[in-house]
């Protein structure tokens, strides 16, 4: 069973994604939060798999309370979801640790699937939202890779290095593993060495570092 918070200050929103997934069988809902002090409180009292964060919250805003959950190191991981997609909110939601960033209007059982893919393990951004507003974002970062984590790139070789390249491309394990003629569970090994070598928390971290270590360039 997938533990679920849901945290929005708007109860309607928040009726309505329990009112889905109590038609599911798989995930529950173990708590709400109608701020981020709150969502906070109860990811490190409750333990969730996921947290469903919105962003625009009175006090503690979502992207804060994104960055206390995901920096207490439990098992927890969070779903941004906002009916704002500008650039600069999704890039601090992902800097901030947030492994799924997903916007309001979509579908209520893609938000519910999206809740299972980052319950497993795995990163998902909504489709709107392409790897050129990360490059875009990271491009306004200081040009000098900071030195602990040219560091970390120095411990992988050169075959991970050049999945992390297809990674920060936005390629998916089936893609990269025909792109380097590998079986996708060779191509998932390697995946799991990065996020242990690079210290990642899941595949969205690894895009960040793919181009703040220029890996990957920002597009024109």
């Amino acid at each position: 069973m997938i533990r679920v918070v849901l945290a929005d200050d708007q109860p309607l929103v928040r009726a309505a994604l329990e009112m889905v997934i109590a038609e599911t069988a798989d995930v529950e809902v173990v708590g709400e939060a109608g701020d981020g002090a709150e969502a906070v409180r109860l990811a490190a009292e409750l333990r969730p798999d996921v947290v469903v964060m919105d962003i625009r919250m009175p006090g503690t805003d979502g992207i804060e309370a994104t960055r206390q959950v995901t920096a207490a190191g439990g098992p927890t991981r969070v779903v941004v979801l906002t009916t704002f997609d500008e650039d600069e909110h999704v890039y601090a939601a992902l800097r901030a640790g947030a492994s799924g960033f997903l916007v309001k209007d979509m579908a209520l059982d893609d938000i519910l699937a999206a809740v299972r893919v980052v319950a497993a393990g795995e990163a998902l951004i909504a489709p709107s939202v392409t790897r050129r507003l990360i490059g875009a974002f990271v491009g306004q970062q200081p040009k000098q890779t900071p030195v602990p984590v040219a560091r970390r790139l120095d411990a992988i070789t050169d075959r991970e290095r050049e999945i992390l390249t297809l990674v920060g491309r936005g390629l998916s394990n089936t893609e990269i593993a025909a792109e380097l003629v590998l079986s996708i569970a060779t191509v998932k090994t390697y995946m799991t060495r990065l996020l242990a070598k690079l210290d990642a928390r899941d595949r969205v971290q690894l895009v960040i570092l793919a181009y703040e270590t220029g890996l990957v360039s920002v597009p024109g």
